[in-house]
């Protein structure tokens, strides 16, 4: 027996000793392939908490303040990590829930009171000068909006009409008026620190550069820096825990801010997200593989307001007509949209009555109008002058070619004219050839009786001036207009025997198979473009569209909406001002007959600044008292609507306020103060290697970090509950 472990190595063979080694390493190999299939099937990949989320946009960097981010969404996002509300929108169940405090509701619907939850502190809290969230922050946050010193007018019109007083160290109660079931939306604003803002007069209070560059806020992150980069300026936020919140994983947020998408581009590599990615003419978005493109949008719809107050779209036919002739879905497929909308109340399911695009209708409610294609106009006419030459004593040619110089003679009967009787100021005589019978001839020379060139009402009068009877001549001198006036006679033949049913359906003619022609009926040819509309006092129906040179879809849109009803005979003339600013001013004075435009229902879905004739701008009051909130931009008003939208805001019954909106539903299809086209898509885009991104219903584009506790970036593998590496060796037994 070999007691030496090198004396057994001498013994074997050189073969022997690397067969052992080979052995030796597959079972280490072996052992190391089922540890490591062990701890796969027996762990799972869980968030790890810290990483950096990096999100690019191209906007422009502003002084962060929840009062002033209406016109910057790049703003608004950081503000809603950096502050936070008394209450919430959860984008997930579409409700609004408490955040910094409790709300209770009294059963009246007037009285709001909030009690702060414990705890809360603003971010420059340290524990030598602990900086808690009091009422005098809240008072101050709300009370200043409503100072008429405020430089943010709109919105300061969310709390006219509510008291703000303290209640107690915890509690803050608001009184309103009247019952508002939307009024907690209002208080999802960020909150502000009361003593941040010493000595600031509330006029110059936007003006607050030291907080606006670098803010003091609730919110689940906190400021940490701002920096100005060759490529952008980029805002660094980090975390800051709160007693109220969930788990956050995500450490440090940093918002790269670019002048354009370009710039964005060449920095991609260094972004795991993208807000607002432009997509191409097929509709992708403009962004690598390895993102993860998410689309989606928000409670907004683009529509064409009627302006009511221009006389002409009063017509409530002509309104149905521009509606029915309006072919959305082309719309949608020319700008990569996908969402039709059809009416202003989003919160409806209109999937089962949705407007259809149908030009025959249309046609038909304009038809109905007071507004008429030149050829009906045209045929009207004919058929009235028709309907005049065939009765009374008066009877003559409806089209006559005469020289100047040559005369129209004129005979009838005197057993039913007297003598001394004219024929246009001219005495008629006995006939010479023919007894009981009268002559008379008209000159075309000038003077008493003379036919002019065109269209002659003839009138037959008695001895003492009475009106006998009528009828219209019209003269030409040339060949080729009584030829153009003798087909035109003989297409109102046409017509009239197609419609009393005296011809074969090959042979029957209709208005929409005539055209008019230098004032003249012909028969309509397929290269024929549909000629403008005319009233009865021969104006043209013209129309002009105002939109926003911002985004440029509002002006593609407008171009198709142009020609989509030049077919209906109506012409549109596209106003697009070169600045927002001019923009805006024709806005507020209503300066336009057909506004093409969006709006945004926010989180409460509330369409009463829209519709409610409060929402009117009264211009006969001159220049300066034009409101900026005067969201109804159609000037429509209707007594049933008032009463539905007042109902709607006022009722905590579910019920009741679908009962409502239904009704609501009616009123506005039936009144067609717009056209309601698309709700605009977005899409934001994230790196693969992020973690449950999820956006839910967003109200804003801000929206989407309101889950951003769920997100994460770093992962690290556990054992599953009730596993271990004790287990290994009765999963080795169980494994096939």
């Amino acid at each position: 027996m070999v007691s030496d472990p090198r004396q057994f190595f001498r013994l074997v063979s050189y073969v022997q000793k690397w067969a052992l080694r080979i052995l030796a390493l597959t079972f280490l190999l072996a052992l190391l392939f089922l540890l490591r299939r062990f701890y796969i099937e027996n762990s799972e990949l869980v968030p790890e908490r810290g990483g950096t989320y990096i999100e690019g946009s191209v906007s422009q960097f502003q002084p962060l303040n929840p009062w002033f981010t209406i016109t910057n969404n790049v703003n608004r996002d950081i503000v809603s990590l950096v502050f936070s509300g008394l209450q919430k929108y959860n984008p997930e169940t579409k409700k609004i829930e408490d955040d910094l405090a409790t709300l209770a509701v009294s059963r009246d619907g007037q009285t709001y009171t909030l009690t702060l939850k414990d705890n809360i502190i603003w971010h420059d809290s340290t524990s030598e000068a602990p900086h808690p969230v009091t009422p005098e922050d809240v008072l101050f946050t709300f009370q200043t909006i409503q100072s008429p010193d405020f430089p943010n007018t709109l919105l300061r019109e969310n709390f006219r009409g509510v008291k703000i007083e303290k209640v107690d160290d915890r509690t803050v109660r608001f009184l309103l008026d009247e019952p508002y079931s939307f009024f907690a939306s209002n208080l999802t604003l960020g909150l502000l620190p009361a003593n941040a803002f010493e000595g600031v007069p509330i006029r110059k209070i936007d003006q607050a550069l030291d907080f606006g560059l670098k803010p003091v806020g609730t919110g689940p992150y906190a400021f940490k820096s701002i920096v100005q980069t060759d490529l952008s300026t980029e805002v660094t936020l980090e975390r800051f825990p709160r007693p109220i919140d969930p788990d956050y994983y995500i450490k440090r947020i940093i918002f790269r801010i670019f002048p354009d998408y370009s710039s964005l581009l060449a920095d991609i590599r260094n972004l795991d997200g993208v807000r607002l990615v432009p997509r191409n003419d097929k509709g992708d978005p403009i962004v690598p593989r390895r993102f993860v493109a998410m689309n989606y949008t928000l409670p907004q719809y683009v529509a064409l307001f009627f302006n009511l107050a221009h006389p002409f779209l009063q017509d409530t036919n002509l309104r149905l007509g521009l509606q029915l002739g309006t072919n959305k879905q082309e719309i949608v497929d020319q700008l990569a949209e996908s969402v039709i909308v059809d009416t202003p109340l989003l919160e409806l399911n209109t999937a089962d009555w949705r407007y259809s695009y149908d030009p025959t209708a249309a046609q038909g409610a304009l038809f109905e109008s007071k507004w008429n294609l030149p050829e009906k106009a045209r045929l009207q006419r004919l058929l009235e002058i028709r309907e005049t030459n065939e009765v009374g004593a008066l009877h003559a040619d409806p089209i006559v070619l005469l020289d100047t110089g040559a005369a129209l003679t004129l005979t009838g009967s005197l057993t039913v004219v007297k003598a001394g009787s004219t024929v246009n100021g001219m005495p008629i005589q006995e006939s010479p050839t023919a007894s009981g019978t009268w002559i008379a001839a008209l000159p075309t020379t000038g003077g008493t009786g003379s036919l002019q060139l065109g269209q002659n009402l003839v009138q037959l009068l008695d001895e003492k001036g009475n009106v006998i009877d009528s009828l219209y001549v019209w003269r030409t001198a040339g060949t080729k207009e009584f030829r153009r006036a003798s087909v035109e006679e003989i297409l109102l033949q046409q017509f009239l025997d197609s419609r009393a049913g005296n011809l074969t359906p090959d042979e029957r003619i209709t208005v929409q198979d005539l055209a008019v022609d230098q004032g003249m009926l012909r028969r309509r040819e397929s290269n024929d473009k549909t000629d403008i509309r005319v009233n009865d006092n021969g104006e043209r129906l013209s129309l002009r569209l105002l939109t926003s040179s911002s985004p440029p879809s509002y002006k593609s849109t407008a171009e198709l909406i142009r020609d989509q009803w030049a077919t209906l005979g109506v012409e549109v003339t596209i106003d697009v001002p070169d600045t927002r600013a001019a923009f805006e001013k024709k806005l507020i004075n209503r300066d336009y007959d057909v506004l093409l435009f969006g709006q945004s229902l926010l989180d409460n879905l509330d369409s009463y600044p829209y519709w409610h004739s409060d929402g009117i701008q009264h211009l006969e009051d001159g220049p300066a008292n034009l409101r900026l909130d005067a969201y109804n931009f159609s000037q429509y008003s209707s007594f049933k609507a008032d009463t539905l939208l007042t109902q709607i805001r006022q009722t905590f019954d579910e019920e009741e306020r679908q009962e409502a909106l239904s009704e609501l539903r009616k009123v506005l299809a039936a009144d067609v103060p717009a056209v309601f086209l698309y709700s605009p898509l977005y899409t934001f885009a994230f790196h693969q290697d992020v973690y449950d991104v999820a956006i839910g219903h967003p109200s804003l584009h801000s929206d989407r970090f309101l889950t951003l506790h769920k997100w994460y970036i770093l992962q690290e593998r556990q054992f599953q509950s009730g596993k271990g590496w004790l287990s290994f060796v009765p999963w080795l037994f169980s494994i096939q």
